[in-house]
């Protein structure tokens, strides 16, 4: 059993908290929260303390991992601090807000022999295993092209004040919120990113920093790809690969945090389309679960330091892009 702090108890902290509530892997013993005595109702509900400095759980000698889930701009920082203290770290996406930022906390976990993991739950559903088995043995024949799309609403309303909603936590709120879960899985199935192409533009919200984003995309393979993203749309998920010998499509109406049925279609050459369902599985569970059987079991976390940095490398490409009106190679 790994014994961890959880840092940030805001919405997505207080759903991890009741993801690992009765796993057999990990417990959180202790919390930290800036605005621990406002939280003091959601504080009398839980077993363990919490407090509003990182220290604490820092310089608690149980504490093996801490669990980020605190603004953007506070990851790389946090996840130094944690590493010196020799605790493991598991962190929301995005690792950091800069690819400088992610070379570092990547470093100085390997260097201190520590698992650095990260909240992208999404590799761990089903439909997608099966989509990775395709693709690993061929069965689509040559790649030809990716498409994807992650939208919701339920940041539409988000107060501008929100951190979220701020351009330094989230220059592009639909990228660092929604997006980057897909360039993860790209990367992930397809190889490293060679080349963006980004639109990003403000339809309905009031959020300053925009709620569209449209990104083409280019592999060091040559393999195409599209990504799509929306802040104020009901939910819609999609991810579509062609190949040369037939295409696998996933669609879902719900968010990987809530239960529902994701569809996964096939269709071969020569061959009828075929349709499974997946029932919902708690995919933030599975994440945070092969984050503690690395620690304890020496199971190899399957995220790449690779694929970590690649992934920042493609959200700066993608600012980058937005902010030029041109295409910007990864890297």
């Amino acid at each position: 059993m790994l014994n961890t702090a959880i840092i940030g108890l805001g919405w997505w902290g207080r759903h991890i908290v009741d993801s690992i509530a009765d796993s057999k892997k990990l417990q959180i013993i202790r919390g930290v929260d800036k605005k621990s005595i406002e939280i003091k109702p959601f504080s009398n509900a839980v077993k363990f303390p919490i407090t509003n400095n990182l220290e604490d759980a820092l310089r608690d000698e149980n504490i093996e991992a801490v669990i980020l889930a605190t603004p953007h701009s506070l990851h790389e920082e946090q996840i130094i601090r944690s590493a010196h203290a020799k605790k493991h770290v598991f962190v929301e996406k995005p690792l950091t807000l800069t690819a400088e930022g992610a070379k570092k906390a990547i470093k100085v976990c390997e260097s201190a022999n520590l698992i650095l993991g990260v909240g992208h739950e999404r590799r761990f559903e089903p439909a997608f295993k099966a989509i990775q088995n395709l693709v690993k043995n061929g069965d689509l024949g040559t790649l030809m092209h990716v498409e994807s799309n992650f939208s919701h609403d339920l940041l539409a309303n988000t107060d501008t004040d929100d951190w979220r909603a701020s351009p330094m936590e989230a220059p592009i709120p639909a990228l660092s919120s929604m997006g980057i879960h897909l360039t993860d899985m790209y990367i992930n199935l397809f190889g490293p990113i060679h080349e963006v192409y980004a639109h990003h533009t403000q339809r309905h919200t009031n959020w300053g920093s925009g709620d569209t984003l449209s990104v083409q995309v280019l592999f060091d393979s040559g393999l195409t790809g599209y990504i799509s993203t929306i802040l104020a749309t009901t939910m819609f998920i999609r991810f579509h690969v062609f190949g040369s010998n037939g295409w696998v499509e996933v669609r879902s109406d719900v968010h990987p945090g809530q239960k529902g049925i994701t569809r996964l279609t096939i269709s071969k050459s020569g061959q009828p389309i075929q349709t499974r369902e997946f029932e919902y599985q708690d995919t933030v569970r599975e994440n945070l679960e092969a984050f503690s059987e690395a620690v304890c079991n020496n199971i190899p976390y399957p995220f790449t330091a690779e694929e970590k940095l690649g992934n920042i490398l493609t959200m700066e490409a993608i600012s980058r892009s937005v902010r030029s009106g041109k295409p910007i190679s990864v890297g």
